[in-house]
């Protein structure tokens, strides 16, 4: 319905331009300069919606740059008849005309958010709006473009006319219209300030601005600052000469927005002749503090609009543009290993090439910088799931000027009066935080050992700066780049750049350490090491927080894993002597997160060392570290026990469960040394185990036991709980074994263990063998003792322990309660 209602009204409208030109025709004797103002007053009866109405108005340049006001025309309607006034607008040649509203409230509610090319349903009393006609022949309203249509009391955006004429059409049912139901203000203004180069033929706002012609200007949207027209494409070629480049400012930017990407209206700028160069930027929407540079002599800017019929009402752009070969001159940029900006004047950006290094100059280098320059550095390390890395700088000349420029006073908030260089450690350009610099800097060295700038180093991957020359020159800086490997791990690095880092005791008593980029997912192809030193009366507790390693092929039973399960990615541990021996603690990888580590007295401390290959990755592992003073060989409880024939180790308390470690140390340790007569072995059964962790889901975090029965080889790692029915059994390679329990401060206990271990001797059978167990010949009193000396052997005694010649159960047995009394209770 409101689309055959507009076609009416554009059957109105033809008929009042038919007689608009007809009286414009017969206006000969105005003067020149002057605007004249036709009432279509004519005889033609009472207005209908098939005559000229009365009410029409037109406004008419005859060459000079005048100004005037209209207003609505007082209608009394009283049968409701549909009225139609239109008021015309005509600037002289080499003129057009601008109209604004100061007054507007048409009675009518426009629907928001009408469909794109839907007209807003104004069913009683609207505009409609015409700035793009051609000329006032009688078909010209009807094909010109359609501005829009208005009601209700938000006034139209202000109109420029795209050629010599505005057509207000008004339209109203209603009883009565006063005169101020709209009002506002037109002006005649010169056409050439659009023409803004040497027109393209053919074309209807496409220029070339030639160099030779002007070397500054100002740069218009087709009808700023009025409402911008639909479906056009305008070029604007900007030819300069050779060492020039071209300055574009724009002062005001409003496109409609129709998203980040610009996919409606857009203004494009190219780095070169044509559509075929490079891009500097699509812009739309508004825009605040634009200024754009070539790279060289030539720039195209183009200018799109969306052929559509919705009710945008942005105004356009507004620039100036300068041809200049006072410009920073790029190749203090191009000749070294960075890329310019485009679109800026000077700006530069140096991307790492994997651990590369390189120089950042001032602009004008090797000469003294130039005055009221701007330029920013952009130095970018890796930043990828396989790489990450730092920007160290190091300055090698540097002088920039602190004189106070004349006519001010110094600075209250910095320390660089006139030119400065601001960097920024921390990615703070990306916020636009250019305030919050980490260093300012200006002066010169002034002697010392102490160079001026010192070293700065970045806070992640990036690292910006922002040179300022000021008023004065001086003779600016150079600088080394240097991208090394971030690792993200707290400690002492290695001075080059390797993944190795020292914690010493002199230095800190506690702390942290993790896999590289923790908590995020360490490298691939990486080796890491971790150093801890104690001083010679100290001892080092390590406790793992989190850990995750890859292990693809990880098959691990329990206790049961190292070298020959972890293939791909792995934690390895060592004690170290200070003499530089290494003891080996084991390998770990999968989910199962080592056991707490402890160095023995007298060693330097631990080494810990992570690897990974060329394969997938995960997220490895976090750590904390505590020096104490040393403990003695057997920790807070244990013992070392020799010339027995069996006996028994049990945890702290066992049968209680046993307890983490007072509080604020950093672990409880007890330690045993077994040793059998020489020739002979042990074997050892857990008849009962019950420690926090499980070995193959999460390891053994909280308490770990440790078992040195083969020799050489790390220690078998036990936590978890054994099952009645399971065999933990392990019979050693020499005459002795070693039990570490190790008990972290984020303990909550468990039930605890008991260890049966057997003096046995290898080799024997039949009658040399009376009682074998896993290849083992077990003493001939052994099962007069009580004790489960073997797995899934029975604990009752036999009828021959009663013999009066047994005297050795009772000897083990005072072994066994020594040793229980032993363990702190």
């Amino acid at each position: 319905m409101a689309a055959a209602h507009w076609l009416n009204s554009l059957g109105y409208l033809s008929l009042s331009l038919l007689c608009l030109l007809a009286t414009t025709l017969q206006v000969t004797s105005v003067r020149a300069g002057e605007t004249t103002e036709l009432s279509s007053a004519a005889s033609l009866g009472e207005p209908s919606p098939t005559k000229l109405p009365k009410c029409d108005r037109t406004f008419v340049s005859r060459g000079g740059f005048s100004n005037g006001t209209y207003h609505a025309s007082e209608l009394l309607n009283p049968s409701n008849h549909s009225r139609q006034c239109l008021y015309t607008f005509l600037a002289a040649p080499g003129q057009r005309v601008l109209v604004d509203f100061r007054t507007f409230d048409l009675r009518g509610k426009p629907p928001d958010g009408a469909a794109v090319g839907e007209l807003p349903a104004c069913m009683h009393e609207y505009m409609d709006i015409y700035s793009e006609m051609v000329s006032l022949e009688a078909g010209e309203l009807v094909n010109s473009a359609f501005g829009g249509r208005f009601c209700g009391p938000i006034p139209p955006r202000r109109r420029v006319s795209l050629h010599r004429a505005v057509a207000l059409a008004f339209f109203t049912d209603l009883t009565y219209t006063p005169p101020t139901l709209f009002a506002g203000t037109y002006r005649f203004i010169n056409a050439s300030e659009y023409e803004v180069g040497t027109p393209i033929p053919n074309t209807l706002c496409s220029f070339v601005i030639e160099a030779s012609k002007r070397k500054t200007g100002l740069l218009l949207s087709p009808t700023y600052p009025g409402v911008y027209p639909k479906d056009v494409v305008c070029n604007y070629q900007f030819k300069g000469q050779p060492g020039q480049r071209i300055r574009l400012e724009f002062r005001d930017f409003d496109l409609f927005f129709g998203g980040p990407h610009c996919p409606f209206d857009w203004v494009r700028v190219y780095d070169g002749p044509d559509n075929s160069s490079a891009i500097i930027g699509t812009y739309c929407g508004q825009q605040r503090n634009l200024v754009l540079y070539s790279s060289d002599e030539r720039l195209l800017v183009t200018f799109y609009t969306l052929p559509r019929s919705a009710n945008t009402q942005n105004r356009g752009f507004k620039g100036i543009f300068e041809f200049s070969e006072s410009f920073v001159k790029l190749d203090f940029i191009s000749k070294h290993d960075a890329e310019h900006i485009r679109g800026s004047e000077c700006d530069q950006k140096i991307l790492s090439k994997k651990e590369s290094t390189g120089f950042v100059y001032h602009p004008n280098y090797p000469f003294p910088y130039i005055p009221k320059v701007v330029c920013r550095y952009f130095i970018y390390g890796m930043q990828d799931s396989q790489n990450l890395e730092r920007v160290r700088l190091q300055f090698q000349n540097f002088s920039i000027s602190k004189i106070i420029p004349k006519g001010e006073s110094p600075k209250a908030d910095s320390a660089c009066p006139d030119g400065y260089l601001k960097v920024y450690l921390r990615g703070q350009e990306a916020t636009d935080s250019y305030d919050k610099h980490d260093a300012e800097l200006c002066g010169e060295q002034e002697g010392g050992l102490t160079p001026y700038p010192p070293p700065l180093l970045s806070d992640g991957p990036r690292l910006v700066m922002v040179f300022s020359s000021g008023d004065y020159q001086g003779r600016g800086f150079k600088a080394k780049y240097t991208f090394e490997t971030e690792y993200r791990v707290p400690g002492t690095a290695a001075p080059d750049g390797e993944c190795a880092f020292t914690y010493r005791s002199e230095a800190k008593k506690r702390g942290e350490f993790n896999s590289p980029r923790y908590p995020s997912n360490y490298p691939s192809r990486t080796n890491c090491t971790y150093t801890l030193v104690a001083t010679p009366n100290e001892q080092v507790t390590v406790v793992f927080d989190h850990f995750k390693v890859r292990a693809d092929s990880w098959n691990a039973t329990a206790g049961l894993y190292g070298g020959a399960t972890c293939m791909e990615d792995w934690v390895e541990a060592w004690w170290t002597g200070r003499e530089g021996s290494r003891v080996p603690l084991g390998r770990w990888c999968g989910p199962a997160t080592p056991g707490p580590l402890q160095s023995p007295r007298g060693a330097l401390g631990l080494l810990i060392a992570l690897h990974t290959d060329y394969e997938s990755v995960a997220s490895g592992f976090k750590a904390r570290y505590v020096f104490e003073p040393a403990k003695s060989i057997f920790g807070d409880c244990g013992g070392n026990v020799s010339g027995s024939s069996w006996g028994a180790v049990t945890s702290p308390r066992y049968p209680l469960p046993y307890e983490p470690p007072s509080r604020g140390a950093a672990s409880r340790v007890c330690n045993w040394f077994i040793t059998a007569r020489p020739g002979r072995r042990l074997l050892i059964n857990f008849d009962h185990f019950a420690v926090e962790g499980h070995l193959t889901e999460r390891g053994c975090p909280a308490a770990v036991l440790r078992l040195w029965y083969e020799s050489p080889g790390p220690p078998l790692e036990l936590c978890g709980e054994k099952a009645p029915a399971d065999r933990w059994q392990y019979l050693s390679t020499s005459n002795s074994i070693r039990l570490s329990f190790i008990i972290a401060d984020k303990s909550v206990g468990a039930g605890g263990w008991r260890a049966v271990w057997t003096e046995v001797t290898v080799g024997g059978t039949g009658e040399s063998c009376p009682a074998a167990c896993g290849g083992a010949c077990l003493p001939d009193r052994a099962a007069c003792s009580g004790l489960q000396h073997c797995a899934g052997q029975s604990t009752a005694k036999p009828d021959y322990c009663g013999v009066a010649s047994g005297q050795a159960a009772p000897r083990a047995a005072l072994v066994v309660l020594s040793l229980v009394l032993a363990a702190p209770h």
